[in-house]
Order: C-alpha cells, then structure tokens, then sequence
C-alpha cells in the first residue's frame, strides 16, 4: 500500500478522532440522559437484577411433575423474548418463578405474560344462533380506542353449551411467518401458523367445520380478551392452519407468542412480583470493569515493549476494540451476564492473537533481507489465512449455540460473536491502516519493527509419547478423583443451585440490607449451618432478601431459623422456606449438548474443506476434548462450583482452543505446499511448531493476565469463574504446542495419504 504522509496524518487522525468519538459515547451517551452509554447497557440478573413473578397453578390437588416440567419449558421459550438470560423454575409443589433481568416493571411483564395456560377457540354462535361475543368500541390492545370483540357469557357458559371445542392445551405450536401469496402491492403476507396436537386435530376440525358451514369466524380469547377472530374458509383436517392477513412481523410474533403461552398444560395466576436485585452486587461489577481496565493496560504495555511500532499500532487498535464492543453492546440491545464477559474476554484474546501472528510474520519478512514496507505488506497476507481460518471455526461455533442453545448460552453466543467480527476487523484493518501511515510519517527503520532471528528447530515430535501419556493420565486421574467424589458425596462434581436446585428463604428484616452487608454479615453464618454457598437477592422498596442455599433439612431450617433470630432480631413469623428446582432444567442441559455437538461437526466440516484433509479436522476436535477434560478434572478436583458460568467457561475454553490450533495447522499446510522430496514431514511439523512458539505463548500470555488480574480483584463468584479459565489457557497453550502437531503427525503416518507425491 503506497501511502504519502499527507494521506498518513488524514487517516491517523481519523482513527483517532473516531476512537474519541466513540469513547465519548461509551462513557456520556448521546444526550444528557446518558442513552448508549456504558451504563446504559442491559445487565442480567447476576449483575443487576431484574423482575422476579412467582405464579401458582389454578385448580384443585398438585400437578404431575410432568405437567408441571412441560409449563416450565415452554414458559422459559416465552420470557426468553424479553430476554436470553430470563430463567423460569419450580419453587415447591405448585408454583412457577421467573426471573427476567434487565427490566424493572413487573406490572408491564405481568399485563403482556398475562394469565398463563387460560387461552380458548370460541365460535361465533351457539347451537342455538346467539352470538357469543360481539363488536363494540372500546381500548384495544395497543392502548388506543377502536372496535374490539366483546364476550356476552362467561368461560363456564361457553364451554357448558359447546362453543369451546378447542382449548390452548390442543395446540401444539404457533409460529409467525410469511404466506406464499402477496398482497396488492406486492409486499409479503404476515401470517401466525398454528399446529395442533394430535387430540387437538379433531377437536380444531369440527370446530372449523362448525364455522365453515355459519360462514362464521372463530374467535382466540386469552386471559380476559379476545386477540383474534379470524374467518373459516375452510375445513380444516390436518390441525395445520393460518391466521393471516397480520398488519406486520412484530404483530404475527406477538399473536403467535401469545398463543404459545395460552396453551400451557396448566393455568397459571399470578402469586406475587418483585423487583430484586443483582446476584453479584455493585462490587461484582465495579472490580469486573476496574480487572478489565486493568488488565487492558498490562496488555498495552505489553504489546508495544516486545513489539515496538507495531505494538503501538496494536495498543490504539484494541482500544478502537472495546471502544466499539461497548457501543454496539447498546446498538446490539444485548443482556449482558458474566457468561458475556467471558465471550468478551475470548475475543480480546483473539483480538491480541491476530496481531501476534501478523507481527511474527512482519519479523520473520525482515529477517529475510525484505524491506520493512514490504514485510508489513507480506506480513498481512501470510497471516490473513491463519486468522480468518481460526475466527470463522469459532464464528461458526458462536452461531449455532446462538441457533440452538438455550438462553444463557445464547447470552455467550451473542458477546462472542460480536467480539470476533470486532476482532478481525480491529486487527485486520485499523491495525493495517495505523501501521502504513506510521511508516508514512516518517518510522521506517528495522530497529523499530524487530528483526526476527533463526530459532533452532524443537523436537517437538520426540516427546509426543510423553505428552500423550501425561494428558491420558491426568484424565484417568481426574475420572477415579470423580469417582470417588460420587461415592462420597453423591455427585461427580460440586453442583450449584442452578444443577441441583435447593431451598430459597425469605427473610425481612428490620432494616433494609444492602447485598455487600448481607454477603459480609449475614452469608457467612449461613455457610456455617448449610455447609453450601449462598445466593443472595435483595427484594426493591422493601426489607426482604432472599437466600438461596442447597436443600436443607427440617433441623438446618430450624438452625437457620434461630441464627437470624438471635443474630438478627428477624421475626420468625417473616421467615419464608421454598424447595426451588434447578434453574437449568434437562431440556436446556439436552439443547447445550446438542448445540455443542453440531458445532463440532461444522466446525470440522469446515477445517476439512480449508485444509483438504479430515485429519487436521480430527486432530483440532481431539486436543479441544482434551483441553476441556482437563479443565473438567480440576473443576472435580479442586471442587470448583459448577454454576450456570460453567457452560460458559466451557465454551470459551473450546473457542480459545480450536484458534490456537488452527494457527499451528495453517503453519503445518504453508509448509508443506513448499516441502520437496528431500523434507522429512517430521522436521515439517517440528519447524511449524517452532515457528509458531511466540504467537503460542505471548498470545496465551496477554488472555491469561486478563483473566488473572479478573481473579485477583474479582468477588468469590467471579474467581470461581476465573480459576478454570486460567486452567483452560494454559492447558489450551500445551495441547496446541505439544499434543495438536502430534496428533496430526501420527494419524498422517497411521492413515497415510494414497499419492505418492505426498509421502512424508
């Protein structure tokens, strides 16, 4: 890229000034009110609290567990809408909480949830010609004034006389979509499909042929109105029908929304709502963004000490980085949770991976007598297939647990996403551009870019045996560790509430009580009597919080109790007790695990068709279960919390990994292509792994220090986050130095290619 230093300064002071903009934003917002800022960011429940709506099921005697697992998980696919890191559980026998962060109108979410599971087909007359329900004017759904249908009996009435044939349990799905026809303008047709269930099918049939043959329509009543009455033109069969025409997508969704939630297997009435608080407190977030800060900095001044002028280049570039993450956080409307701060920090790391490997090329150009215009040049385009290659395996990653994840992985997904397209744009382009208008102005000497020096090739292949057995070992270790956790505890691994479920308690207090006092004063007496770790919720405008413990037995309740008595001066009569379930139920454990296997697969689908050779595929998948068992090992051994951060700690560790050793095998294929009868495949393999040694280390290096600084400052929930990950990097570092070029050398030896020019 030719560039005079007129263009130089122009561009500099472009980035520069764009970066301020930005950072302005990030910190002010765009009016006084502070919109887009920083703090205007949607947090979830962990970092600020939200609505909290507990519902009691309608009706005599206590539901089946089954009816009642069937409402939770189609009431968690509804408030989802609101948001992904919304969760729904059991609390006792009959009763439904869910959590919504980010929102602090209970009355809002009440009015549009409505009442769960009370949802009827209503046809337009009875058997003997009367009406049902009729046109008047009145509010309409939107808050305006219009015509609205109107019931003329009650529920009971109708459904005593034969008009409700079909009730909300009959459907099975309802979904917004699109019809096949056009409407005169040419525009789509927004339509609301409904599918019945297999009982529903004749019941929606009769109902239908009831309404065909009157020429009449057939009304959908929810919760105290009617939301639709649309015209039967034909009989249906098959229980698949449309309601269409619907004046917009938004509208279609919402119809189809309500529908879903009206057909919950149980009829659900609101109990009670509150607005409670953050799980992790002010603290949490307040040492979250300083360890960002921090860690940011450490980073910075890392990059420009070993990598001078383009260290610098790399410093403004990850600033634009955070600078856009944080904007478009808000631009985006995404939640963010402490699963989204570790997408953030996977993608900073891949961020500063990009720029490592772009600046090892730029050395290794000088080191060969290039000039430093053309080493910058070469340096790019060297490194380009290494780093689209890594981002698009983890890219493709982010969007299926994005497609098929449940909501709290979906969170992660979302964070991850951004931050890669963000990475490879900060790296691939601001960086490039900043480097060429440093040279421009006037920074053109070797010295200024570092010159890279011949390295002696590691024997890498050599001690594979040795590596193979110390990983195989250490996983054997962690499964008896396992085994023996089960035999004495009764679990593998140290479950939290969000596996295992527990017992919420109620308590109000005299005072109100903030959750740093309630974590110092209170949490740790709770601790002696459970024996488990304590979640902690403070409950707006009142002096309620809640405390959320491991099942406890009726003399830990009764200890209980009596501390916050004694202690406390609580009156026992404001002593609440709940069994709760888990909040990851078995359909969002059975939705991750899917959604990581079909990851996997199109992941490998995807090296395989960039490498053209399924071992480099195989190899990547084998040292990614690697590092994630070994990750699982000191989870069991060192009793870590397995909390709902573990998926998410998981995952990041599966991104980080998958990156670190593509780079190695893109090295490996780069090789090869120059490779001559007299290259021994073995040396082939030894040199990529040398050559790639900085990128391994220096990149595992600067996410390790992120993370380390986020322990060191971090809360206790956030170090348990920190402590695995730290594990992750560094196992991620070993298996992509020492175990992925082995696994890929040993299974090329095993299955050796059939053509003889590619005999090693």
């Amino acid at each position: 890229m030719n560039m005079k230093k007129n263009k130089a300064i122009v561009i500099l002071l472009c980035i520069l000034l764009i970066l301020a903009g930005v950072t302005y934003v990030d910190f002010f917002g765009v009016n006084p009110e502070g919109d887009g800022s920083a703090s205007d960011i949607k947090l979830g429940l962990d970092l600020a609290g939200g609505v909290s709506i507990t519902y009691q099921v309608v009706g005599e005697g206590t539901p089946s567990a089954t009816d009642m697992s069937d409402t939770i998980a189609k009431l968690q696919k509804r408030v989802e809408n609101y948001s992904t890191e919304a969760i729904v559980y059991q609390e006792g026998a009959d009763r439904i909480n869910i959590e919504i962060p980010g929102v602090s109108d209970a009355n809002l979410i009440l009015q549009e949830l409505g009442r769960p599971g009370a949802l009827y087909f209503i046809a337009q007359t009875d058997s003997e010609g009367n009406a049902n329900y009729s046109m008047q004017m009145g509010q309409t759904a939107d808050g305006g004034y219009g015509y609205v249908y109107v019931l003329n009996k009650t529920i009971d009435e109708l459904i005593a006389d034969g008009s409700i044939l079909v009730q909300g349990t009959d459907v099975k799905d309802a979904a917004a979509g699109t019809t096949q026809s056009k409407d005169s303008l040419q525009n789509s047709v927004y339509a609301v499909s409904l599918t019945m269930t297999d009982e529903g099918r004749a019941k929606f049939e009769q109902a239908t042929r009831n309404a065909c043959d009157k020429d009449e329509t057939l009304a959908i009543y929810y919760d105290g109105s009617i939301i639709s009455a649309p015209s039967v033109s034909v009989v249906i069969t098959d229980g698949n029908a449309q309601i269409s025409p619907i004046e917009s997508y938004e509208k279609a969704e919402n119809l189809a929304s309500t529908i879903r939630i009206g057909g919950l297997r149980l009829e659900l009435e609101e109990l009670h709502s509150k607005v409670v608080g953050a799980q992790l407190g002010v603290e949490a977030i307040d040492t979250s963004l300083k360890a960002g800060a921090i860690g940011l900095i450490i980073v910075i001044v890392f990059m420009i000490a070993v990598y001078l002028v383009p260290g610098a280049a790399s410093a403004i570039g990850l600033l634009s980085y955070v600078a856009l993450v944080i904007l478009l956080l808000n631009g985006f409307d995404m939640t963010l949770t402490l699963s989204g701060v570790a997408g953030i920090i996977l993608s900073i790391g891949m961020a500063v991976d990009a720029n490592v490997i772009i600046f090892a090329r730029i050395r290794e150009e000088l080191a060969s007598s290039k000039t430093v215009k053309s080493a910058i040049k070469i340096g790019f385009d060297k490194a380009l297939s290494a780093i689209v290659d890594g981002n698009i395996t983890t890219l493709i990653a982010a969007g299926v647990l994005l497609l098929l994840g449940p909501g709290s992985v979906k969170g992660f997904a979302q964070t991850l996403a951004l931050g890669i397209v963000l990475s490879m744009f900060t790296s691939l382009v601001v960086t490039r551009y900043l480097l060429y208008a440093f040279y421009a102005l006037g920074l053109k000497s070797e010295k200024l870019y570092g010159v890279g020096k011949e390295r002696k090739v590691l024997d890498i292949l050599s001690k594979k045996g040795i590596c193979f057995g110390i990983s195989l070992g250490l996983i054997a270790a962690g499964f008896i560790v396992m085994g023996v956790n089960k035999a004495s505890t009764g679990d593998m691994l140290n479950y939290s509430l969000e596996f295992k479920g527990g017992t919420a308690t109620t308590v109000t207090f005299q005072e109100a009580m903030t959750l740093e006092s309630a974590n110092s004063q209170v949490v740790p007496l709770i601790e002696e009597i459970t024996g488990s770790a304590v979640q902690i919720q403070t409950v707006q405008d009142s002096n309620e919080v809640i405390f959320k413990t491991t099942s406890l037995s009726v003399e830990q309740r009764e200890a209980l109790n009596r501390m916050l008595t004694e202690n406390f001066g609580v009156d026992e009569k404001m002593i609440t007790s709940e069994t709760i379930s888990s909040t990851i139920s078995s359909e969002m454990k059975s939705d991750t695990i899917i959604a990581v296997a079909v990851a996997i697969v199109c992941m490998l689908i995807y090296i395989r068709i960039r490498f053209s050779d399924i071992r480099f595929g195989l190899s990547s998948i084998i040292a990614l279960l690697h590092d994630v068992l070994i990750v699982l090992v000191f989870y069991a051994a060192a009793r870590i919390t397995v909390s709902n951060t573990f998926v998410a700690c998981m995952l990041t560790i599966v991104g980080y990994s998958i990156n670190a050793t593509i780079v190695i095998f893109d090295r490996i294929r780069e090789n090869m292509g120059s490779m001559t009868h007299k290259d021994d495949l073995k040396e082939i393999v030894n040199r990529s792994i040398t050559q790639t040694m900085s990128r391994s280390i220096f990149t595992s290096l600067t996410t390790f220090i992120m993370v380390a600084v986020l322990y060191v400052l971090g809360v206790t929930s956030i170090r348990d986050f920190a402590l695995p990950l730290m594990v992750g990097i560094v196992c991620g570092a070993y298996s992509s130095i020492c175990l992925a070029g082995s696994l890929w050398y040993v299974l090329r030896m095993k299955f050796a290619p059939k053509a003889k020019a590619e005999k090693g």
